[in-house]
Order: C-alpha cells, then structure tokens, then sequence
C-alpha cells in the first residue's frame, strides 16, 4: 500500500510538473513569435526611415525575425530539460536528413543571399524571366520575390526560380533602344522615310547619342519594310514608344501596316 501510494504521488507530481513545463513552453513560443513580429516591424519602421538600401530592408528584418524566433524556440525546449548542446547535437545528427527535406526552401534562401550580394535586380526594377515571369521587383525576402504584374496583379517567385535562369533587367540600364517596324507600299519609301525622321527630330526626348537611325530592312510582297531606331531614357521608354509611331501623318497611315517591337 505504501509503493501504491508513493507510484500515485510520483505520477502526480510529475504529471503537474510536465503540465506546467507544457504551458510555460506555450507561453514562451507565444510570446515570442508575437515579439518577433513586433520587432520585426519595428525594425522595419526604423529602416524605412534612414538612407538603408529598400531591397536589403526586408531582409534584415526577416533575419531579426527568425533569431528571436530561435531564441524562443530554445528557451521553450530548455523546459523539458533540452540543453542547447543537445540541440545541437541533435541537429548535427539529422543535419543531412534535414538538408535533403528542406533542399528548396535552402536553395531559395541562399539565392536569395545571391541575389542580394550581386545585385542582378533591386526593389523597383522591371524585370522578365523565364515563362510568364515579368512585373516591377516589390519586395525580395529570405525565400521569395514579390513582383508586381503590369495587369496589377501581385506574383511571388522563388528566389531559387530567378536565380538559375536567365533574367531581363529593363531597369538595368539609363537608355533604352526603341526599335519599330512599318511596311509602306513601295511607292511610298521616300515618302515615310522623311515623315518619321521629321518626328524624330522634332521629339527632344529621343537622344542624339547614339544617333537615331531610319532605314529599309526588307522588302516583301506587300511592300517594303522600314525600321526605325532611336534611343531615349528609360524613364520615356514606354511613352515615345507609343507615342512615335501614332503621330504618324493621317496621310500616312493609310498606306502603313505598323508592327512593334521592344
């Protein structure tokens, strides 16, 4: 009766202490993953406020994010008497096991130190990748890209995604080359060659250097094709471009097929 008695005091007191670890282990994580957003946030707030690189900002703070996080998750497991040694320890056994579970998340996250280190794009570039990758660079976290589509629409690509594959930057670069196309009966060469170097002449947003350029590039059997070449800054890209070719005399336009190409 006595060996009962102290198995049921045993099961009691260890039952309460275990109950208490478990809530206080709840406790911690709850804390801290509420406190890591808050600092988060707030680390956020502080950087938006200095001369700190935006694409570098989300970053940092993800990276204060996930330490506290850590911290966090230590602290609730040294409740049940998991040292961080052990931890350690522990990790280093499933090292490989982990590796391999988690191979894209890892992959994601070191292009994304790559992409960071190299700089290839920046917060505020228009970039295109492969497939249907394209939009304005918002955001570049520990393992995404946020990009913002030229519908409006929001797109979120793995950084492992953009960096082993071939990216566009239209931001890149200070210039631009426009480079349009229009097929003029043959009759009319002499004609449309004078009219679209008038307008390139009289639009002060097309550079002189490089010169722009006028010239027939083919001849077909509906007529004969002319390309135009002319150069602007990249912030007047999108306009010139479709504005050159609609300031074409109404004259004109009766007898040109117009095709465009960036």
């Amino acid at each position: 009766m006595p060996t009962t008695q102290y198995t049921w005091n045993w099961v009691v007191q260890h039952t309460l202490d275990f109950g208490l670890d478990t809530v206080l282990a709840a406790v911690i994580l709850i804390v801290g993953w509420w406190l890591s957003n808050r600092i988060s946030a707030l680390v956020m707030r502080s950087l938006n406020k200095t001369s700190a690189d935006v694409t570098i900002r989300p970053i940092l703070a993800s990276i204060i994010e996930w330490s506290v996080r850590l911290l966090a998750l230590t602290a609730a497991l040294d409740r049940f008497g998991v040292r961080t040694t052990s931890i350690v320890a522990a990790l280093g056994a499933a090292g490989l096991a982990i590796g391999l579970a988690l191979q894209g998340t890892l992959q994601n996250i070191a292009a994304g130190f790559m992409i960071l280190l190299l700089r290839p794009f920046k917060v505020g570039d228009y970039i295109e990748g492969s497939g249907t990758i394209a939009g304005t660079v918002k955001e570049i976290s520990l393992f995404y890209t946020r990009l913002n589509k030229a519908d409006g629409q929001g797109m979120f690509v793995p950084n492992s995604q953009l960096w082993s594959s071939a990216i566009t930057n239209y931001s890149a670069n200070t210039t631009r080359r426009i480079e349009a196309h229009l097929v003029v009966p043959h009759t009319e060469v002499a004609n449309a060659i004078a009219h679209l170097r008038m307008l390139i002449d009289s639009d002060n947003r097309i550079l002189t250097d490089p010169a722009p350029n006028v010239v027939v590039s083919d001849f077909t059997d509906v007529g004969t094709r002319i390309t135009v070449y002319a150069w602007t800054q990249n912030a007047d890209f999108l306009s010139v471009k479709s504005e050159l070719l609609g300031q074409v005399p109404p004259e004109l336009k009766k007898t040109v097929t117009i095709t465009q190409r960036a």
